[in-house]
């Protein structure tokens, strides 16, 4: 038996805001999935949104709307007309880009920059998101999970694809790669060149503790450029 209520984490209005609070469980509508969340990570916009002081916050949101774009759930219940396969029980991720089909770069395989993007997470088509106990994602947009890896590695699976698709777009197997800036994006792409064939991964941020996580992702050689430049140590002519 579903609750009528569940807690959600809720951007109300414009300005530096998130109110947690109660609000009704949604129902699916047709071709929609109510999907319980299992996990949710946080992405370095989800914090310019709360704090509303960054041109990304107020550009790509629509309020109101739940944050939480990067997650894991469980469907509950399914609308009308949706796929069997997306049968209940089914864990699943979202593709956050919600794309028209239709536009000339959804026609040309470049969905994730289609003309009339909405997206999951920011208000832009819906108002839901990962943040609350309970959700509602569009069949067309759910990725059903085809390995048993944890919840938490599936909730960050979205910027593992963001960095999958720029490696991808090098085709880096035989090459020597550099990676600038270890934040989660970049230590994912060190993972990823090194296991689509890289011979030589070079990794440079600025801060020692990052370097040493793209050391355990694969990089080969890491640069600290808080001491050293790309340049003056013969990195940028090793490329």
């Amino acid at each position: 038996m579903l609750p009528l209520q569940m807690k959600a984490l809720v951007k109300e209005e414009e300005g530096p805001s998130y109110r947690y609070k109660d609000v009704s469980v949604p129902n699916p509508g047709q071709g929609e999935l109510l999907v319980k969340v299992k996990k949710v990570s946080l992405c370095g916009s989800d914090i310019y949104v709360y704090q509303w002081n960054n041109h990304i916050a107020k550009t790509r949101t629509r309020v109101p709307f739940t944050p939480g774009h990067e997650m894991v759930g469980e469907i509950v219940a399914v609308g009308a007309d949706v796929p069997p396969e997306y049968a209940i029980g089914k864990r699943l991720c979202v593709e956050n880009h919600f794309y028209c089909g239709d536009c000339y770069q959804c026609k040309h395989d470049q969905r994730h920059i289609c003309q009339n993007l909405n997206q999951f997470g920011y208000g832009r088509g819906t108002v839901h998101g990962g943040c609350s106990e309970y959700t509602i994602i569009p069949a067309r947009y759910a990725y059903l999970l085809k390995t048993n890896i944890t919840d938490a590695q599936a909730s960050v699976l979205e910027p593992v694809g963001v960095a999958h698709q720029a490696v991808e777009e090098i085709n880096p197997n035989g090459d020597t790669v550099l990676v600038m800036g270890c934040g989660p994006i970049g230590l994912f792409a060190t993972g990823i060149a090194k296991a689509m064939g890289a011979t030589k991964v070079i990794a440079s941020d600025i801060v020692a503790k990052k370097l040493e996580v793209a050391e355990i992702m694969g990089a080969d050689i890491v640069v600290d450029n808080s001491k050293d430049s790309l340049k003056e140590t013969g990195m940028v002519h090793k490329i």
